[in-house]
This record gives C-alpha cells, sequence and structure tokens, in this order.
C-alpha cells in the first residue's frame, strides 16, 4: 500500500504522504522537486507563487480574482496616483540588501564623510522634536478598561493610541467633549463639539485607532483604508453605533484617489495613520496583465498617504484638487520602517537635493534606519543629539590596517551608536515629510508621541489647516465676501506656500 504513497515524509505526522505519486515521479504533484526559478509571484496576488508554467491558467482562477476584477471598476482606483513622479527613468526599488552592498561597496573615507553629513544636517534641521506624551482624560473609558471586555487590550497599544489622540487634541484638530465647556470659553462655536465629522484611517489594519477615536471623540463617518483582509476587526463594534457610518476600502494608498471617493466628497475628515508601513517583498515582473495586482510592495506608505490627502495637482493650478484638500482638517502619522523607503516615493526629495544628500545616499540612509529598531537598547540609549561616532578612531585604525573595508567599520561600531545614528536618520526623513506638509499650506510639529520603551517607533507627524482652528469656525479661502465668517471673531490667517495671505479682519454682521 505504502509503494502507491508519495515518497515526501512528513517529520510533524511521522509519515509519508498519502498522496498519490504522479506516473513519471515518486512524489505527487504538491511534494514534487523543482527548482526555485520555476516558481514566480502571483500577478494578482504575490503573498503566494505559482509554477510558470500554470501561470495563465492559475490567473483566471485566483481567489482574489473576483476582488481584483472589482477593485479596477471602482471609481476610486487610480493605478499609481500616489506614488511620485519619475524625475528619471523608472527603475525598479531598491531592497533592503541592494542598500547594504551600495554602503559595504564604499571605501572608509566615503563612509565616514557621509556620516558627517548626516551629523551635520541632523543638528541644523532636526532641533523643535520633542517628547509629548500625552494621557487625555476622554480616553480614560480605555485606559481604566471600562469598553467591552471582547474588544482586544494592550496596555502598550492603548497608550500609543492615546497619546495620538491626546496630541492632536493638543494641536487642536479634535475637541473632546468632556472639555466643550472650557471650550465655549474660549470662542468655539457651542452648537458643534466637533467640527471635523468624518476620519480616514490609512493601513487601518483591524481599526482600533479608530474605534477608540470613535468611543472617545464621536465620529459621523468612518473611512478604513486597507490592503489586507484581517480577522477580529473593529467592524463589527463601530458598526453597533448608530450614528455611525462605516466604510472599508480595501485598496493599496498608492492607488487610492481619494477625491474619487463619493460619500467623502465634501465632507471635513480627519486623516490618521498609526504605523504605516509595508511588506518588502519584490514583484516579480510579469507579462499577464489581466488585472491590477492587488498589493504595491517595498514602498513606505507614510510617503503614499501624505501624497493622498494633500494633492500635488494643487500646486499645478487645479482648483478642484486644492479645494478636496481644503476637506482635509488634520492629519497624524505615526512613521515607521523608514528602511523600506524609496527615493522615488518619497515626498521631499527636493528636501533632500538641497541638503546635498543624493539619491545613494539617502538610500543608504534608509538601510542605516533599521540600526535604530533591530534591539531592545532600553535605558541605555543616550539623547542622540549629544551622541555621534567616533570617526576619527576608525580613520586612525585604518591607517594602521585594523580595519579593511567599510563592512569591518560596520561591525565595530557599538550597538547603541548605531542606534543613534539610525535615530537621527530615522527624524532627517520625517523632517522633510513635515517640511513638505508645511509647503502645502498647513501648520505641522513632528513630536516623539510615546516613550521608546513603549516602542522605538515614536515619531508623530501632526498637521492641520491654519485657517480654522484658532476660533473653531470654518473660513474657505475662496470666500467671496464676509458673510461666510461668524460675526464679532477676530483671526489672523497666513497660508503657507500658497502665496496667499489674509490679513487681521474685525467683521460685525448688522
Amino acid at each position: 500500500m505504502e509503494e502507491n504513497r508519495c515518497k515526501f515524509w512528513l517529520p510533524k505526522k511521522n509519515r509519508f504522504c498519502a498522496n498519490s505519486p504522479l506516473n513519471d515521479s515518486q512524489f505527487c504533484g504538491n511534494h514534487k522537486p523543482r527548482s526555485i526559478e520555476q516558481w514566480i509571484p502571483c500577478p494578482i496576488d504575490p503573498s503566494h507563487s505559482v509554477l510558470k508554467e500554470n501561470l495563465e491558467s492559475h490567473v483566471k482562477r485566483c481567489p482574489l480574482l473576483k476582488q481584483a476584477q472589482s477593485l479596477s471598476l471602482q471609481p476610486f482606483y487610480q493605478k499609481g496616483i500616489n506614488a511620485g513622479k519619475e524625475e528619471e527613468e523608472e527603475e525598479d526599488n531598491v531592497s533592503s540588501e541592494m542598500k547594504r552592498s551600495a554602503v559595504y561597496s564604499m571605501t572608509v573615507t566615503q563612509f565616514c564623510k557621509l556620516i558627517n553629513k548626516i551629523e551635520s544636517v541632523h543638528a541644523s534641521t532636526c532641533k523643535d522634536i520633542w517628547e509629548s506624551y500625552k494621557v487625555p482624560e476622554a480616553c480614560n473609558m480605555w485606559i481604566k478598561r471600562e469598553v467591552d471586555r471582547k474588544l482586544p487590550f494592550q496596555e502598550k497599544h492603548v497608550a500609543q493610541q492615546a497619546s495620538i489622540l491626546g496630541n492632536l487634541e493638543d494641536f487642536g484638530v479634535i475637541k473632546s467633549s468632556l472639555g466643550s465647556k472650557e471650550a465655549d470659553s474660549q470662542g468655539f462655536c457651542s452648537d458643534d463639539s466637533n467640527f471635523v465629522h468624518a476620519v480616514v484611517e490609512f493601513g487601518a489594519g483591524r481599526g482600533y485607532l479608530t474605534q477608540m477615536l470613535a468611543d472617545c471623540y464621536g465620529f459621523d463617518r468612518v473611512f478604513l483604508v486597507e490592503r489586507k483582509s484581517y480577522k477580529l476587526k473593529a467592524d463589527r463594534s463601530l458598526r453597533q453605533k448608530e450614528s455611525l457610518i462605516l466604510e472599508r476600502l480595501r485598496i493599496d494608498i498608492e492607488d487610492l484617489n481619494l477625491n474619487a471617493v463619493e460619500s467623502l466628497r465634501g465632507i471635513p475628515y480627519l486623516a490618521i495613520g498609526k504605523h504605516l508601513c509595508g511588506p518588502a517583498t519584490v514583484l516579480a515582473d510579469c507579462s499577464i496583465e489581466y488585472f491590477p495586482p492587488l498589493f504595491c510592495f517595498n514602498t513606505c506608505a507614510a510617503d503614499l498617504t501624505l501624497r493622498c490627502c494633500l494633492s500635488e495637482q494643487c500646486n499645478q493650478g487645479s482648483v478642484q484638487d486644492c479645494r478636496s484638500n481644503a476637506n482635509l482638517k488634520g492629519l497624524a502619522i505615526a512613521t515607521c520602517c523608514h528602511h523600506l523607503c524609496q527615493w522615488k516615493h518619497y515626498t521631499n526629495r527636493k528636501f533632500m537635493s538641497d541638503l546635498g544628500i543624493t539619491k545613494g545616499q539617502f538610500h543608504a540612509m534608509t538601510w542605516f534606519t533599521s540600526w535604530a529598531v533591530d534591539a531592545d537598547h532600553g535605558s541605555d540609549l543616550p539623547d542622540i543629539t549629544d551622541c555621534s561616532l567616533q570617526l576619527q578612531s576608525i580613520e586612525e585604525k585604518q591607517c594602521f590596517g585594523d580595519i579593511h573595508g567599510v563592512e569591518d567599520v560596520v561591525r565595530n561600531i557599538k550597538p547603541v551608536e548605531r542606534a543613534v545614528l539610525g535615530f537621527k536618520c530615522k527624524q532627517i526623513i520625517d523632517v522633510g515629510r513635515m517640511m513638505w506638509a508645511k509647503e502645502h499650506g498647513l501648520d505641522t510639529q513632528l513630536v516623539k508621541y510615546v516613550p521608546s520603551g513603549i516602542s522605538p517607533e515614536n515619531h508623530l507627524l501632526l498637521a492641520r489647516h491654519a485657517k480654522c482652528f484658532l476660533l473653531g469656525f470654518y473660513w474657505h479661502p475662496w470666500f467671496k465676501g464676509a458673510d461666510s465668517m461668524c460675526p464679532c471673531y477676530l483671526q489672523t490667517e497666513s497660508i503657507i506656500g500658497r502665496g496667499l495671505e489674509i490679513f487681521t479682519h474685525m467683521i460685525c454682521r448688522s
């Protein structure tokens, strides 16, 4: 009987495979040995592979084919709309292995010059990043675990989510109903406790950041943008709220035209994202292009999200896109996975170029960022502003022949010093994003929203429109007359990067 079985041994079951072997082999179709070159990623869903010879038939019956067909027909699907413009000929993504090889191919002198440049740039551009650990009173119901016990609770995630919301409240983007009386005395409109009624969470995952936001601050509409499918989502709990409308968009942020989402059009919204990142798998080239692939790989979602919320067409004179951008009232992105950043997708390449950082040096910096989180450094991590690599000792060791190439240099750097360099590179990348948002007419801040002991990925980019958060009413930048303002309010506005300044006005409606 066993002679008619596949000869592949299953160690966990302590027996051979029970399937029948192929006619020309000792193994079944699942276990027949094949070379790696024969397997290629599925063009519809690269998370699984298929034999090259079976590719054409597989794409007609792939389980995710129906979803890909549906996605291609959606009005908000626009391939690569948020990928950024190519300044050069189109090139493939640069993998971590390629970045490491490029660094190791440098001379020791070139490596030391790059480190010196990073130190200098960080000292000149990253001065205004401060700690802002918040535990808002509105989130007490989550902090004290007074929510539904069926909802998953992890203290470190709740602390991060609460601090994100606390920083948004402190920045004036959202307002707790607990502080409505105090807000009214400061000039907020008393008839509306939240002048932002919709929230769009990018890279939402299971959606529990939005769950906390809806529980503690209250929103009318919720849009969850996520390319993957998850179990144990917050959707069921959110749908139980009578006044809340929930819509989940299963699409890659790179291909999402937010202005084409019909149910969001014309609605003021808040954009949030906690630890936006993406997997480091490269999509293989494939000549079969039946439908758009569901996933885009090897990109950093923070840059895609910024472009999605702030259409670059606005700078090119498109009034419609500028008005759509005006619907974005606030933004909070907890950045992470900087090692996945690509030069062709990065929002503020001009910022880097003006600092003398080339494309190759940028990719080296993104590779350095992985050193910040490659171990639990805990409390032994010093203040990064007071710590730098001992480059003089490295050059001296090279002179005496103790170091043979950059690989030896990297191996001999202390883990804490490597972590400090990684954090400096992260901050430079995030400051570039902050400056890009500022150029698009937003007030911005970059803060550390939790201690590194909770998460080393602790940078939070905050942004808001400068025109509507001082007194809590909305004044459209394209208004035609004074009637669009509330009476008897004094306000000074400056819209940065638009060439438009509105000076102090005192309007009293008779």
